[in-house]
């Protein structure tokens, strides 16, 4: 049975975009629980901060079953089949609104997209999309082409393997001092 580690596992790169007219996105290396500053300099700063967390089930004297979070933090060591859950939480820290403010997030090697699991908070015209390519495009529902026995060929969901990459477009603006918050879960391989 394999073991992974979360140094192992590696740093997940967290791509902020702040999608400005002519302007290049801005990429930054989040380890877990650590913070970085996407910055435009023509806008307020960005404070991004990557948290992840491994669910836990007991079971009661009844038998009945809870689910609870338990943050990760240091060196830790994960099984195949653990379920992790990933909070990226952006932060304008400035006075003026961020435009367009876009969070990707690659999923880790080793781990396998839950299906459905993507959420985002309350904010206003926030949107998920999903890349299968790698990151060079996102929708909201991924597709594949099959080819049936009959050699005929069908469109169907991509499966949860297929996922690359979730993105979070937080509407048209994040007013200063707003804190949007996205969260995904996946599984060790």
């Amino acid at each position: 049975m394999k073991r992974f580690s979360m140094i192992s596992i590696g740093a997940i790169a967290l791509v902020a975009g702040i999608s400005f007219a002519g302007k290049i996105p801005v990429v930054s290396n989040i380890f877990h629980g650590e913070v970085a500053i996407a910055q435009n300099a023509k806008k307020a700063p960005v404070q991004l901060r990557l948290e992840a967390e491994k669910k836990v089930v007991q079971q009661d004297s009844q038998g009945k079953q809870t689910v609870t979070w338990q943050a990760l933090q240091g060196q830790v060591v994960v099984q195949p089949g653990d379920v992790l859950r990933y909070t990226v939480t952006g932060g304008n820290n400035g006075d003026k609104a961020v435009k367009n403010l876009t969070i990707n997030q690659p999923i880790p090697q080793g781990m396998v997209y839950v299906l459905k699991s993507a959420t985002v908070n309350n904010k206003q015209g926030a949107k998920i999309t999903y890349s299968i390519d790698g990151g060079r495009s996102f929708v909201e529902e991924p597709t594949i082409k099959v080819t049936l026995a009959n050699g005929k060929q069908e469109t169907r969901p991509a499966p949860a393997t297929a996922y690359t990459h979730i993105r979070w477009n937080f509407g048209s603006s994040v007013a200063a001092r707003e804190i949007v918050k996205g969260s995904y879960q996946v599984q060790v391989r």
